[in-house]
């Protein structure tokens, strides 16, 4: 006799004849649909940009003069094959800390850095090993550094924490970094300005106080958001200083 009934799936019990080829597509086309979706998610993203630790460039030593501004520098001295003289590198530590405690006592002194490289365009920082190994006074003279005054800018663009926007997080910019930006800035990481229009050739400036203290607090408030603010504009080597007025500072919408 035969079965005129259609096949029924029961959860507890083996998947019918009937039903096994349509189950086998249906899980095809889930599977390539989540798959679609993961792409489709994906390039709609911004690219999160070039920035990244250079692990490829191994440990990295050079020496130059530390200045504070106030955060640390160092503009490079004697450098090598991936680090060239005249080359300004922000400095900090592991994770989301700063130097200040060796840096300072070597302001205005030949020191000899070493560390791993974040890169991002222009922007160079260093994150340093620890202790000594990291940062060490070295014998002689160090040779006066040119600081060139480039006047007072409007400049409208993003403050972020400069170690996550070099490369340690990407991308390391906007709203949804912006929690992490500044539990950087808190922990001493130097601020850095993204400006929509190079300025002196350069979209990213080392951002300070109007007066070259540590970025006031005030203005922890607009990281991560597209901002307005005007403040004189300094070159030390290769890296702009902006020293940013928090009165003149406004969101742009």
């Amino acid at each position: 006799m035969s079965d005129k009934h259609p096949p029924f799936f029961v959860g507890y019990l083996p998947v019918p004849a009937g039903l096994r080829g349509w189950l086998l597509v249906a899980c095809a086309l889930f599977v390539a649909g989540l798959a679609a979706l993961g792409m489709a998610m994906g390039t709609s993203q911004d690219d999160p940009g070039p920035g990244a630790f250079r692990f490829d460039y191994g440990r990295q030593t050079v020496t130059g003069v530390i200045e504070l501004t106030p955060y640390p520098l160092v503009r490079v001295t004697k450098g090598n094959d991936r680090i060239l003289p005249g080359t300004t590198l922000m400095l900090s530590g592991q994770g989301k800390s700063n130097v200040d405690a060796r840096a300072i006592p070597l302001e205005g002194q030949l020191a000899q850095v070493s560390g791993i490289v974040l890169q991002r365009g222009t922007l160079n920082m260093l994150q340093l090993r620890g202790g000594r190994n990291g940062i060490s006074g070295v014998e002689g003279a160090a040779p006066a550094q040119e600081t060139k005054a480039l006047g007072r800018w409007q400049l409208a663009g993003e403050i972020c924490d400069g170690k996550c926007l070099a490369g340690a997080m990407r991308p390391g910019t906007g709203i949804a970094h912006k929690a992490c930006a500044n539990l950087c800035l808190i922990g001493g990481v130097p601020p850095v300005f993204v400006s929509t229009q190079p300025v002196d050739g350069s979209e990213f400036l080392l951002v300070t106080g109007p007066d070259g203290e540590e970025l006031p607090k005030t203005l922890y408030d607009y990281v991560g958001n597209f901002v307005s603010i005007e403040g004189e504009v300094e070159r030390r080597g290769d890296l702009l200083v902006f020293r940013a007025d928090p009165e003149t500072a406004g969101k742009v919408e």
